[in-house]
């Protein structure tokens, strides 16, 4: 058997969805195949420092009631000093530093600003490091709702309508955002323009619970999105990016079933919430499957995607409208990224395997 591969798990952050990204990394830890691969935990603390976290996915499970973090265990994971060595090293809280070998890929599995928006790629790609999933671009523009709408539109995919409000603007000239809700027509969805996960976001069905709404959202980024609110059936389909001169595909679609809350909201999400239920696959027509895989794989290819993404969808009695792409999509087992994927005939230690090799092929030419 060839050597084994070792990949740098990074995870944590310094976002609001850090605990979702901990998730996601116990279910990489619980599902990789370890008889191809070596794998070096590394925890990004809330306040931004890189630790080395033990190997064990039972740490990391998703619990309602206890949510992971990462905890500041005193060790310093050392990045390379150069692109001449790929060598990670690691300080130990007694100061004491030993070396972590050579690293062949990272997989961050990151969620939000400072990790999903294109900051740690720079890092990576600076340091000549190969990872998984998008590059700096795809990554920032998937990040920004704004400039995602924009990309798509541009690119003649049918995107929500919407306004973006700056904060200032808020603070100077708030009427600019009220006019947006006779713009639009209610209800509206009035949401960050750079978290995930559902975080900071509010349906507004009255012109009096705006200010409420645009609070919570200026809470979490200073400039937020006020979205017509469509009717139709919330639909998502997983794209892998192809290895050089391969397209990409998209898989099976999974539908989001909402009957006993407003919106598909964190709490549903992760909390296990009641009132919402994922259906894998969804119930379509060939041609409208095939439809979405394509404008899936469009939109993917629009904003420069690689590696992974997932991508949503409403279902209008007008066809199909893009909501948001997703360049690292929650990937814990029971996330609806793996699930459209095991339903399209890849296991989720198959998912893993493709998305390295796609990674390391691209990282060869």
């Amino acid at each position: 058997m060839t050597d084994k591969l070792t990949v740098a798990l990074l995870f944590g952050g310094r976002s609001s969805e850090h605990s979702i990204s901990c998730a996601t990394a116990g279910g990489v830890l619980s599902a990789i195949d370890r008889e191809r691969y070596d794998v070096i935990p590394i925890g990004v603390t809330r306040e931004g420092a890189f630790t080395l976290q033990p190997d064990d996915a039972a740490l990391f499970t998703l619990d309602p009631a206890a949510m992971p973090e990462v905890v500041d265990n005193g060790t310093r994971v050392c990045w390379p000093e150069s692109t001449a060595s790929r060598e990670l090293s690691v300080a130990e809280a007694d100061d004491v530093r030993r070396s972590l070998g050579e690293v062949d890929l990272v997989f961050p599995v990151l969620h939000g600003p400072y990790g999903e928006d294109g900051t740690i790629q720079g890092m990576l790609e600076f340091l000549g490091l190969p990872f998984v999933g998008s590059g700096v671009l795809a990554s920032a523009l998937g990040m920004d709702k704004h400039f995602t709408k924009t990309v798509l539109r541009q690119a003649g995919i049918p995107v929500a309508p919407w306004r973006t409000v700056t904060a200032h603007a808020w603070a100077t000239d708030p009427d600019e955002a009220y006019s947006a809700l006779d713009e639009l027509g209610l209800p509206v969805f009035v949401k960050p323009a750079r978290a995930g996960s559902s975080v900071g976001v509010s349906k507004v069905s009255s012109r009096e619970v705006l200010a409420a709404a645009m609070s919570i959202a200026l809470a979490e980024d200073d400039k937020v999105l006020i979205e017509s609110g469509l009717i139709g059936r919330e639909i998502e389909v997983a794209v892998l990016g192809g290895r050089p001169g391969e397209t990409a595909r998209a898989s099976v679609a999974g539908e989001i079933l909402v009957t006993g809350r407003d919106f598909y909201d964190f709490a549903a999400k992760y909390l296990d919430a009641h009132g919402v239920e994922l259906v894998c696959p969804a119930e379509l027509t060939v041609e409208e499957l095939g439809e979405m895989q394509a404008l899936g794989i469009r939109a993917f290819d629009a904003v420069g995607g690689a590696g992974l993404a997932r991508v949503d969808f409403f279902l209008t009695g007008n066809g199909f409208v893009v909501n948001e792409i997703n360049t690292m999509p929650g990937f814990t087992p029971i996330s609806m990224f793996p699930t459209c994927w095991l339903n399209s005939g890849l296991s989720y230690p198959e998912l893993i395997d493709e998305m390295i090799d796609v990674a390391l092929a691209h990282a060869k030419r």
